[in-house]
């Protein structure tokens, strides 16, 4: 009879600092994603109580100082037009602008803006937040 217990070892591997390691990472990009925003050109849009979603072709910007610009190269109103063109070209459904006008900026800017967009034959929508 044999009364001495045989000690098995049992090989593990521990993974609990990993899955922390894990959980910080993802909480870490899933921050970072929301944050990006494809739009560097910074802003202040002004404030409306309901918010439209469209699917966006293209960006155009409207700063405080009525400098224009598309998909972050700056342009003039007389030059949007050819080069808004290139954009559109591209689309095969009815294509949609976002106007990311600043708050500041000057009305007429921007309805100039929406004339080219219309004259194109794209759907002009204008970015707000919704505070």
């Amino acid at each position: 009879m044999n009364i001495r217990k045989r000690l098995k070892s049992h090989p593990e591997v521990h993974t609990g600092a990993l899955n922390d390691i894990l959980f910080i990472l993802l909480l870490f990009f899933l921050i970072v994603s929301t944050l990006a925003n494809p739009n560097v050109i910074k802003v202040s849009n002004p404030k409306a109580k309901s918010d439209t979603k469209s699917k966006q072709t293209v960006v155009i910007t409207v700063d405080k100082d009525q400098n224009i610009f598309l998909a972050q190269k700056k342009t003039t109103i007389d030059q949007l037009e050819t080069e808004l063109k290139t954009y559109l070209a591209k689309e095969t459904d009815k294509p949609s602008v976002v106007i990311n006008g600043d708050s500041t900026a000057h009305l007429g800017t921007a309805i100039r803006v929406m004339q080219v967009i219309k004259k194109l034959g794209a759907t002009p929508v204008m970015a707000v937040n919704n505070n």
